[in-house]
């Protein structure tokens, strides 16, 4: 009996990646751009595919103890892995750089996840990573999701990409500046931040979900950035946090993105002007 524990109190963060994504029977590759390696899983992506949803994580784990720098970043939680497995539909998770399991790469330091975590080097890197999926899958509609500091790279990147239809969000670090003083941390200096950033195209449809108990990212920093938008849809769940409980209705949301309908979305919606 306690041989399952040793070897999960053994494994590392990429290792339990890999152990989701082997639950899931999603297949693993790595694309490498810019000098980096991206993990990605695929689920239900083979050929041509029109539409692609595209997960992007959180931060992770940059700090201990708010000083001392992680050696290696990734998640211990991957959240946006398990929503994607929720996902009915082709899906990829794509990874960052210096992320599960690369740490220690060549080209690879802390600045990257933290205070650079969302640098211009991080988002070319992700964007030539996904617009290599789009391109050998002949994808004309992406969709990218991101949770937490996923979401606000999944900003960061949509610009790039011309075939971003959608940004979809959730408890998504969508202004630094505002996050850090609200924190008392140390800004992120060497990051772009989402909201200093050029308002997306008209065309690009955005759907910003938070939880009325987070106090990771107070939902005051996700409503300000929403009024800043052209095409933004903000979804409030007053009993949700952070992390919890997406997984419960991430089904009805995946369903309504795929399908354009916001009214599968549980919550209070805010628009422009948020009141």
């Amino acid at each position: 009996m306690l041989i399952p524990l040793i070897i999960a109190g053994c494994s590392t963060p990429a290792s339990r990646l890999d152990a989701v994504a082997m639950k899931h029977d999603l297949k693993r590759s790595v694309i490498s751009t810019n000098g980096y390696d991206h993990l990605v899983y695929k689920q239900q992506l083979s050929g041509l595919q029109e539409t692609l949803h595209v997960y992007l994580e959180g931060d992770g784990s940059p700090w201990k103890y708010r000083v001392v720098t992680m050696p290696d970043p990734t998640p211990r939680d991957p959240l946006a892995l398990r929503l994607m497995t929720l996902d009915n539909g082709p899906a990829a998770y794509v990874g960052r750089p210096c992320y599960n399991g690369t740490f220690a790469a060549e080209g690879c330091d802390a600045t990257l996840w933290t205070s650079g975590r969302y640098s211009s080097t991080v988002v070319r890197s992700m964007a030539a990573a996904i617009a290599q999926l789009v391109e050998k899958h002949g994808t004309k509609h992406v969709v990218l999701i991101g949770h937490s500091g996923g979401g606000a790279l999944a900003m960061l990147i949509a610009a790039k990409i011309r075939q971003v239809s959608q940004v979809v969000t959730i408890a998504a670090n969508l202004d630094t500046d505002a996050w850090t003083s609200h924190h008392g941390y140390s800004r992120l200096y060497t990051s772009l931040n989402p909201a200093k950033q050029a308002r997306l195209p008209e065309r690009i449809k955005q759907w910003h979900l938070v939880g009325g108990r987070d106090g990771v990212v107070p939902p005051s920093i996700v409503k300000g950035y929403v009024r800043s938008q052209a095409n933004a849809l903000g979804i409030s769940v007053d009993s949700f946090s952070h992390s919890c409980c997406w997984e419960r209705v991430w089904s009805s949301i995946a369903r309504g993105i795929r399908t354009n309908s916001p009214g599968y979305l549980p919550g209070r919606r805010f628009k422009l002007p948020f009141r």
